[in-house]
Parts: structure tokens; C-alpha cells; sequence
């Protein structure tokens, strides 16, 4: 019985010898378990470098798609500015074009005017040269008329219409006016019909009858019938008659057919 317990002593103790050891070497290798769990859980926690690069580069790209949409807009606007001083300049030129075209045909017209007044000029003219002159007895009733009837004093026999009341004679049309009166319009009376009506001297001239109601100044000289060019222009409501060598003066007329 004695041999039997110290039997089983020594086999509880072999046991016990492994058992320890093997116990020990559990508890160091779940230690090492639980301290690289804690390290991994550290470094889990810890952001690693290429997470924390994704937010800087989103906030880079932004601002880059901003600086393009800011330069995409200034360009759009340059370009806005330019055609609108494009369109204001071609504008501008067609306007001028259109002034510049007028002025054109202004120009045309009153070359054309001027053509016919001169051609009615020298049409006058050409009348003048073929008319038959007077006789010399028709001369010299011409002469005595005028000589009649000149002024001895200018400024104190001369009156105008509207001293005189006011014109009430013929009116001559316009457009007749403008073909045959006028400054631009002369002519001599000594190639013209004449008569002596109430003692007044009177000449047609171009289908109307002009008498002079006033006398002529004796500064025009002796034969200014003769060889002076005159012509009828219309003034402050009347007619006067004017010499050309003698501007200035003019005789108050009467205008008939």
C-alpha cells in the first residue's frame, strides 16, 4: 500500500512538472496575442499618408476648376465687348457711307441746277443776239422815257413797296422766277419790246410787262439801258430792278403779262 502511494505521488508531480510549464508558455504566447492586437488597433486608429493626401488634392482640383471657369468667363465677356465695338464700328461706317451718299446726290442736284440755269442763261442770250434791234427812232423814244424819269435827288425820290403801301402787282409763279430772275438771271433792255405807257417806260421781258415806278439814280450813268446788264429780283415783298455795275440800288418795278 506504502508502494502504491509513493506511486501516485511521483506520477502527480511528473503532471504537475509538464502541466506548469505548458500553462507558462499559453500565457506568454496569449499575452503577445493581446499585445499585437492593441498595436494593430493602434495603427488601425493612426490615418495612414495616402488617406490623408485625398482631401488636399480635392480641395487643389476645385480651386483649379474655379481658376478655369473664372478664365473661360473673362474670355466670354472680352469676347462680348469686342463684338459689341465691332458691331458700333460698322455701325458707325454706314452711317458715314449714307452722310457721304448723300452728300453725293446733293452735289448731282445742284450741278444739275446749275447746268440748267446756265443753259437758260445762254438760251437767253442766244434770243438776245437774234432779236432785231430797235430803230433809231425807237432808240430815241427809249432814250427820252429814261432820261425822263432819272433821279435828281436818290434818296429822297426813291421809295420802296413798303413805303409805297405795299406791292399789289402780278405775282410771277416760282418756278418761272427761278429759270429767268434773279441775280443769276441778266439781260439788256435796248434788245427788249418797249413802250411808254402814262409816260412811264415799260419792256417785256420773257412774256411779262415791267414798268419802273420809280426813278433811276443818276450815278448809273447816261446810257446804263444801253450797255448795263440788269436783272428782277424779289425783295421784302416786291419787285425791284437792280444794275450789276451798280449794286446796291434798286428800282421799284411793276410786274404785268
Amino acid at each position: 500500500m506504502k508502494i502504491i502511494g509513493i506511486t501516485s505521488t511521483a506520477i502527480l508531480s511528473l503532471l504537475l512538472g509538464i502541466a506548469a510549464p505548458a500553462y507558462a508558455q499559453h500565457e506568454e504566447q496569449g499575452e503577445k496575442q493581446d499585445h499585437a492586437q492593441q498595436q494593430g488597433g493602434h495603427e488601425q486608429g493612426k490615418p495612414s499618408p495616402q488617406h490623408a493626401q485625398k482631401p488636399q488634392q480635392k480641395q487643389q482640383k476645385q480651386h483649379a476648376d474655379q481658376q478655369r471657369d473664372q478664365h473661360n468667363q473673362q474670355q466670354a465677356q472680352q469676347k462680348q465687348q469686342q463684338q459689341a465695338q465691332h458691331n458700333q464700328q460698322q455701325a458707325q461706317q454706314k452711317q458715314q457711307q449714307a452722310q457721304h451718299n448723300q452728300q453725293q446726290a446733293e452735289q448731282k442736284q445742284q450741278q444739275a441746277q446749275h447746268n440748267q440755269q446756265q443753259a437758260e442763261h445762254n438760251q437767253q442770250h442766244a434770243r438776245a443776239r437774234q432779236q432785231p434791234q430797235h430803230s433809231q427812232q425807237q432808240q430815241q423814244v427809249q432814250r427820252s422815257a429814261w432820261q425822263q424819269h432819272r433821279s435828281q435827288n436818290w434818296q429822297s425820290d426813291h421809295r420802296n413797296w413798303q413805303q409805297r403801301g405795299g406791292y399789289h402787282g402780278y405775282r410771277i409763279p416760282d418756278d418761272r422766277y427761278r429759270g429767268y430772275f434773279g441775280p443769276s438771271h441778266g439781260f439788256r433792255i435796248n434788245t427788249l419790246p418797249f413802250l411808254v405807257v402814262g409816260g412811264y417806260p415799260r419792256f417785256q421781258y420773257e412774256g411779262y410787262w415791267i414798268s419802273a415806278v420809280d426813278p433811276w439814280p443818276s450815278s448809273w450813268g447816261d446810257d446804263w439801258y444801253d450797255n448795263d446788264d440788269v436783272y428782277v429780283d424779289y425783295v421784302d415783298n416786291g419787285y425791284y430792278m437792280y444794275n450789276r455795275r451798280y449794286p446796291g440800288e434798286g428800282i421799284a418795278i411793276n410786274i404785268t403779262l
